[in-house]
């Protein structure tokens, strides 16, 4: 048997450019917008035999607007930022610009004092490796973007580069399936079309 994790990225919080690392701020305005206009198109989600949320405000906000009732994991956390937390990334470059490049450049590096890239991958990709297939076949996941493109590097054992390439838009699925180490990347259909879980 194999499982199905759907994860829903968490609606926003503040504009693209004033993302901050670990940001723990509420929904936005735009934010409660967004999940009313999406929230017919993935409210099937609910239906999930398991369903998760990042610890963050915003998406235990949007997991209970979905009227998913997700289960909390500290597992799905963003990366931890050290002392970068709250700090955008222009923020961090203009302090410390040499951190923030050997950060960009090796995914070992910790310049921040908290985790490097690949612990941060290798975190959320244990979390959905010991998610056990008797407890359910469909899970659905509301996670921050940062949790979602790791869980795409780790599931297709990509190159942890390949984390800066992964665009994921407030409020997009992704679809994984498989099993623990055996993971696939499943494209459900159009936007617009009704999300299944």
């Amino acid at each position: 048997m194999s499982l199905r994790v759907t994860f829903v990225a968490a609606a926003r919080s503040s504009p693209l450019l004033a993302e901050r690392f670990e940001d723990d701020r509420p929904l936005d305005q735009g934010g409660w917008d967004e999940v009313q206009r999406v929230a017919a198109v993935l409210l099937p989600l609910a239906a999930a035999d398991l369903r998760f949320c990042s610890p963050t405000p915003r998406s235990r906000a949007t997991g209970d607007a979905l009227g998913y009732t997700p289960l909390v994991q500290p597992a799905l956390r963003d990366c931890g930022m050290g002392r970068w937390r709250g700090l955008t990334l222009g923020e961090a470059m203009a302090r410390e610009p040499q951190a923030v490049d050997a950060w960009l450049a090796d995914p070992r590096s910790s310049p921040h004092g908290g985790e490097s890239m690949m612990e941060f991958i290798s975190r959320v990709g244990g979390w959905l490796d010991t998610r056990p297939v008797e407890d359910g076949g469909r899970v659905v996941a509301v996670a921050e973007p940062a949790v979602i493109r790791a869980a795409l590097v780790y599931a297709l054992k990509a190159p942890p580069s390949t984390y800066w390439n992964i665009d994921v838009r407030p409020l997009s699925t992704t679809t994984l399936t498989g099993q623990a180490r055996r993971w696939n990347l499943r494209f459900d259909g159009a936007p617009g079309q009704p999300a299944r879980a």
